[in-house]
């Protein structure tokens, strides 16, 4: 139900962090590596908690931190993703904007329901067991 509520603000960070890749690195020309995770969610992050800051009616229209948390991530992932053009890539970058998150405000949501947006970023790149088959990974 995300996108419904996001009122253009989703689009206005994800076409941010689209313009700070294709400035820096080219689409889907940046190496798959973690310094590329770092560089990229973190300007995409820091953006979007400056937007929030900068314009408190973003705050009002989105009711929670849960959204503003999400948002915010889904912006990141899918710059890093832009970046490499890896969706694992982008995946690393939806969990380093949460964490960024988290550090900046003290916490995303309410209560304990920001749990499952911390606990996925070391299963991010592991072999899940149902998975198997470890000897036929691709990748670099």
């Amino acid at each position: 139900a995300t996108a419904a509520y996001t009122d253009n603000i989703l689009d206005d960070f994800t076409y941010f962090g689209k313009e700070y890749v294709e400035d820096k690195y080219g689409l889907c020309e940046a190496p798959n590596t973690m310094d590329t995770v770092l560089d990229v969610a973190t300007e995409v992050t820091f953006y979007g908690l400056e937007q929030y800051e900068e314009y408190p009616a973003l705050l009002e229209d989105q009711f929670g931190g849960s959204q503003r948390a999400a948002v915010v991530a889904a912006a990141a992932g899918c710059s890093t993703a832009f970046a490499t053009g890896n969706a694992q890539t982008g995946l690393s970058g939806w969990y380093l904007s949460m964490y960024l998150h988290k550090e900046q405000h003290s916490r995303l949501g309410f209560y304990g329901y920001d749990l499952q947006d911390q606990c996925g970023a070391s299963n991010v790149f592991s072999i899940r067991g149902d998975e198997g088959l470890p000897l036929e990974l691709r990748g670099p």
